[in-house]
């Protein structure tokens, strides 16, 4: 394998990189790798004369099943290799995965998770990006590691794999000896995967030039920003159900646990164990976290001052708002308002402006 080569930028043979597909892979991650990696070390010299034109790597794309297929959203997919054929890149990344949150069924990706393991055991780095890390999981090799995953699957991640540290407020995370294991969370965390893996098999030369070329940018405040909370997990437990429905209208008032306690008619040793078993929080993590999810759709979408809001959402105290807020999603009240009120801001056409048809 290709060793790191700092911030140099060297001649050398081109790494290779293999690009895990299944139908349940979305073409924006499967080919928005494909395109960045395999034209690093060229697109910048062609596009300014700087240098001569040297790929960095060689990328294909490994299948369980040789013949072209469609993916997520009817992207046609044109398999290299299958994954019974194929001897394991220097790097092997599986992309993110439209699959239910609480995961596949065993045995769904037999072929694919056999061949990241095999390239695992052989020396390769594995990587995965979003809910890709499921199919990681699922082949033991982030097991005693930390990881990432898409926000929306860490409470069923959590559930399946308790043997993986989970970190689903990164947005990357490189784990294990030699950090040959690599996850990164969200969709769009492929750009920052592309970004990583240049940087460090090419140098930083070449990542800074690809993300000019591509107007790529990191997420460095990782995925906290991004995150929603799952009101709906599923549950038979109806005592919390009227629980949750009742902190549903009625979070911003003072006592919400007691609140929600009473609706419950449960004792409250009870009430606080099923509530955490039904829905993963405990009774004031759920409450907070509510109501911190009611702030952030108010600053995206109103004018209100950030104090005003904080009261809104049942916290007198402007500091413990800030503070609170900070701590769930990574940005200041502030800060998060400047992130997506810029939709707000969006340029509207005219009235007399072809609009598409109803």
């Amino acid at each position: 394998m290709r060793a790191t080569r700092g911030n140099c930028l060297m001649a050398c043979t081109p790494m290779s990189i293999d690009l895990v597909a299944m139908p349940d892979c979305t073409g924006s991650c499967l080919y928005g790798l494909f395109d960045i990696l395999s034209q690093t070390g060229t697109v910048w010299a062609e596009l300014t004369g700087e240098g001569e034109p040297e790929p960095q790597f060689s990328v294909r794309i490994v299948a369980a099943d040789g013949r072209p297929f469609r993916c997520v959203g009817g992207v046609p997919v044109m398999p290299d290799i299958t994954c019974d054929e194929a001897e394991p890149g220097d790097v092997v990344i599986v992309p993110d995965l439209h699959i239910p949150t609480d995961g596949p069924p065993p045995g769904r990706f037999a072929a694919e998770v056999a061949y990241v393991r095999r390239a695992a055991e052989g020396g390769a780095i594995v990587a995965s990006v979003c809910s890709g890390a499921v199919l990681l999981a699922e082949s033991g090799l982030l097991d005693g590691l930390e990881a990432t995953t898409h926000w929306g699957f860490r409470h069923h991640f959590q559930a399946r794999y308790p043997r993986v540290a989970l970190r689903p407020e990164r947005i990357l995370v490189p784990a294990g000896e030699g950090h040959r294991i690599i996850t990164a969370g969200g969709a769009a965390g492929w750009n920052d995967m592309a970004l990583y893996l240049i940087a460090r098999f090419c140098g930083e030369a070449h990542a800074i030039r690809i993300a000019k070329v591509f107007l790529l940018a990191g997420h460095e405040e990782g995925q906290l920003p991004y995150a929603a909370m799952a009101r709906n997990l599923q549950h038979a437990d109806q005592a919390i159900s009227t629980a949750q429905a009742w902190i549903a209208e009625n979070y911003a008032l003072p006592n919400p646990v007691a609140g929600m306690l009473s609706a419950s008619g449960l004792p409250e040793r009870t009430f606080k164990r099923r509530f955490k078993a039904a829905t993963g929080f405990a009774p004031m993590e759920y409450v907070q976290t509510l109501r911190i999810e009611e702030a952030k759709q108010l600053l995206e979408s109103g004018d209100s001052t950030v104090d005003a809001v904080g009261l809104e959402v049942g916290y007198e105290d402007p500091a413990f708002f800030r503070s609170l807020f900070k701590r769930k999603t990574g940005l200041t009240p502030s800060q998060y308002r400047r992130k997506f009120q810029i939709l707000r801001r969006t340029p509207q056409p005219a009235d007399d402006a072809p609009r598409r048809r109803p």
